[in-house]
């Protein structure tokens, strides 16, 4: 099976975090900026972290080797009675 493409804007514009999650900029912040509210543009400063579904659909689609391994249950040979 071929490997696949991680996109290259997906690697620019989002981070995993160890626990899995998904952190990306705030939108509206890249012009225009005078005709913006103080409090719209103190509101969108720093990073946030993706809703569960959006999350799901970036790792899914752009970025799939930084998905989390699901653990599987290991079964001893004496204790599987």
């Amino acid at each position: 099976m071929p490997k696949i493409k991680t996109k290259s804007g997906a690697k620019k514009r989002f981070k995993v975090t160890s626990k899995g999650k998904i952190k990306a900029k705030k939108a509206y912040t890249s012009h225009m900026m005078m005709n913006k509210p103080k409090s719209m543009k103190r509101k969108a400063k720093g990073t946030t972290t993706l809703a569960a579904p959006d999350a799901r659909l970036v790792l899914r689609n752009w970025l799939p080797y930084s998905r989390k391994k699901k653990k599987t249950a290991k079964v001893s040979a004496e204790g599987g009675k």
